[in-house]
Order: structure tokens, then sequence, then C-alpha cells
């Protein structure tokens, strides 16, 4: 699982460790996923192994990938939950950053998804869960290259479930609203009234996806405002939804 030291990953792995799964944990900050395994093994009393990794540097997803073949590791549940936002406008974002994230959102969840797939499809069954966002369904001024990257989120999750279904393999795409995570302060943003009044606990996020994932579901969207904001989209005009967005973000 990546993105496991913090928001949303901290729920996943409690939950997948309640059930009964040994935990590969994936972050860049190895110190909150040690106090975070240690917490699960006492609590559920499975195996859990942290695995620190930047995995915005080109070809990092591959080279945890063969660290894990040397352990003989066999990844049965993928969860691609490692991501951030970048937030203002894009000109006056450092360009740096924002194609740093694109290889995080993108580029390393794509290579994930490949490496641990084709191992997947071979043994003819697996899970994968990929972490998108609300702010696929439109295009969204001041997040303009985020919402970019799960849009493309979004598409790859939904066509790699129709494809690799004959494989055995399932495939999720979960689309949180604004969840009370560090997401906020990471991006540099601060949440519009508006905005607050949408806001999700992880819980129930990452239960709704997780349900989701079981049940075989191609994708959803947590929370039920949030599912009619998704689908009140098919029905707005697309300079509506900027126009939309804009007012709820914030400049």
């Amino acid at each position: 699982m990546t993105g496991a030291s913090s928001g949303l990953g901290v729920d996943f792995a409690d939950l997948l460790a309640a059930q009964g799964y040994d935990l590969v944990l994936v972050a860049r900050r190895q110190e909150p996923m040690e106090a975070l395994a240690e917490q699960l093994r006492f609590k559920h009393g499975v195996d859990i192994v942290v695995e620190p990794a930047d995995l915005a540097v080109p070809g990092a997803a591959a080279a945890l990938k063969e660290r894990l073949d040397a352990r003989l590791f066999q990844i049965d549940v993928l969860v691609s939950n490692a991501g951030y936002g970048v937030h203002g406008d894009f000109l006056d974002t450092p360009i740096a950053r924002t194609v740093d994230m694109i290889q995080l959102n993108v580029s390393a969840l794509t290579e994930l998804s490949y490496v641990f797939g084709r191992d997947m499809a071979v043994r003819g069954h697996g899970h994968i869960l990929l972490v998108a966002s609300l702010l696929a369904f439109q295009p969204v001024p001041t997040y303009a290259a985020y919402a970019a990257t799960k849009a493309y989120v979004l598409s790859l999750g939904e066509a790699l479930h129709d494809e690799l279904r004959s494989c055995g393999i399932t495939v999720t795409t979960l689309c949180p609203g604004h969840t009370e995570t560090g997401f906020d302060a990471a991006a540099g943003a601060t949440a519009s009234a508006a905005l607050r009044m949408l806001t999700m606990q992880p819980r129930p996020v990452v239960q709704s996806g997780l349900h989701a994932l079981w049940k075989g579901r191609a994708s959803v969207t947590a929370g039920v405002m949030n599912k009619v904001v998704a689908f009140s989209n098919r029905l707005m005009p697309r300079f509506m939804q900027r126009a939309a967005m804009r007012r709820v973000l914030g400049p």
C-alpha cells in the first residue's frame, strides 16, 4: 500500500489489517510508518513490512517491485493511494513542483499497476484500488494540473477494470471529495466555508473504497453529497463547472 504514512493511508492499513491482511507499507517518511506498523501488529496480529520510498523519483516503482521480489513477497491487493495536490494558478506554481506531482500521481501509479498487475494476471487473481478524486470529474481552476492527474487516474482505472477482469483482477477507482487529512496544508490551500460543509472523515471514505473493491465495482464516489456533485456534472456545461469550482475552492 502506497501513501501509508498519513491521511487515508492510515485507515486503509488499519482496515486491511483488521481483515487479516499482512501489509507492505510504502511512503517517503519512515518514522510514521514504523509507528503505524507497530500499532497494527499489536492490534491485529499481522505481519507488516515498512518500505520507505519516494515514488516521485522516476523508476522508484520498479525498484520497489524488485526489492519485494527479492524477499519473495506476493502482493494480492495493491492500494495506490500515494499522491498530493498543488493549489494555485498554473503559472504562479513552480513547474518543478507540478512535474513532481504528475510523476507521483500519474507515472508512479501507472507503473505500479503494471508491474504488480502482471504478477496478478499470471496467478489469475488480484485486486487493485486506485485513489482518484472528486475533482476528476471536471476542469478545476487553481487545481488545474492536480485535477487533470486525477481525471487520468479515473479514466485509467475504469479502462483497466474492463481489460483485466478476464485475468481475474478487480480494478476499482475511489473518488473521495474533500476529506479531513493533511491535503490542504500540503497543497498550500485553505478550505472555504462551503468546502468545509462537505468535508468527510477518512474512515468512511476508505470503507466505501474497500467495499466497492470487494464488490467488484469499477469506481465509487465516497459520500452522498459527493455523488450528487459528480452526477450534476453530467448535466452542467463545462464553463459552469469551471465557475462553480473556482467559487467553491477559492482563489
